[in-house]
């Protein structure tokens, strides 16, 4: 296949990109880094723009992860600019080049967030689930959507992944926790009783090449876990995966006066199923917090 990735320099898209190569497949990245590419990314080819593509390249598939690391910082005004900049107006631009071409892409994989259910606190939540309170996280992650829906007009197919915090030992939530829990300082965030959901990264690449390679798969799918988890059940884990005690929580208060808006990625939760992906036949790999951390461990 020849496939298009969009913010494949990141976490999720450097392990696609090493998964997708092992197959044989051809990759072209679209990024800021387009030089870095081909040792960041597996020998995949590098583009700064869209327009560098070659015109008669024929596409099997886009897949769109590109966005800025939601939780580095504090929602400032200037960082809500950045953050919709590379979700909103990145997959607008994407999705217009797809139109332009003379037979556009079958498929489109386009990234989105657990967040956009927002925080519903103890509802059981599947991909009929409606969202729920508005917050900037999931106001982002919906009109992120929006702009990927557009590509049906086209004959794509477009897949909404909604992904969890993604686990792994080199990047993400993981890389930041492990020290401090390392170091025995870890513990619940708030009360600990929010809903919590995750998913190991080799379980994210294996869902998105399934959707890839199932053409009856189509609309929204949950990227998490099966094995529920609320925040207090996940800090033990981990802190038992590194032989650690978890007896420092952080105050709910505490994460409001350092955070701001930023908190409720903390502080709020999605009790959230991955039920589209498993009625579709996908099998994962790690279902079970316990496991997935003592792999990563």
């Amino acid at each position: 296949m020849r496939i298009l990735i969009t913010g494949g320099t990141g976490l999720i898209g450097r392990a696609l990109s090493a998964h997708w190569r092992q197959q044989g497949h051809e990759l072209w990245v679209w990024s800021r880094r387009a030089q870095e590419v081909p040792a960041l990314c597996s020998g995949a080819r590098g583009v700064a723009a869209l327009e560098d593509l070659p015109a008669d390249l024929a596409l099997d598939a886009v897949i769109n992860l590109a966005g800025a690391p939601i939780a580095d910082s504090r929602w400032s005004g200037g960082r809500r600019q950045l953050l919709w900049h590379s979700r909103i107006d990145l997959t607008r631009t994407l999705v217009d080049w797809l139109g332009r071409q003379a037979t556009p892409a079958p498929v489109l994989i386009s990234g989105s967030a657990v967040g956009w259910y927002g925080n519903q606190g103890e509802k059981l939540l599947d991909e009929t689930s409606a969202t729920g309170p508005a917050d900037f996280g999931s106001q982002l992650c919906i009109a992120w959507e929006q702009e990927a829906e557009r590509a049906r007009q086209w004959g794509v197919r477009v897949v909404l992944l909604r992904t969890a915090p993604v686990l792994s030992p080199t990047g993400g939530m993981l890389a930041k926790l492990r020290l401090p829990f390392s170091l025995g300082l870890g513990g619940r965030l708030g009360s600990g009783r929010q809903w919590m959901p995750w998913i190991h990264l080799q379980d994210q690449v294996a869902l998105i090449d399934f959707l890839l390679q199932h053409p009856e798969c189509n609309g929204v799918f949950n990227a998490c876990g099966p094995g529920l988890v609320r925040n207090a059940e996940f800090t033990q884990a981990l802190a038992d995966a590194l032989h650690r005690p978890a007896l420092l929580p952080a105050p709910a208060w505490a994460l409001k006066l350092a955070l701001g808006d930023m908190s409720v990625l903390l502080l709020g939760g999605q009790r959230l199923q991955p039920r589209r992906a498993q009625e579709a036949g996908f099998v994962f790999r790690y279902p079970q917090l316990g496991e997935a951390l003592a792999q990563l461990m």
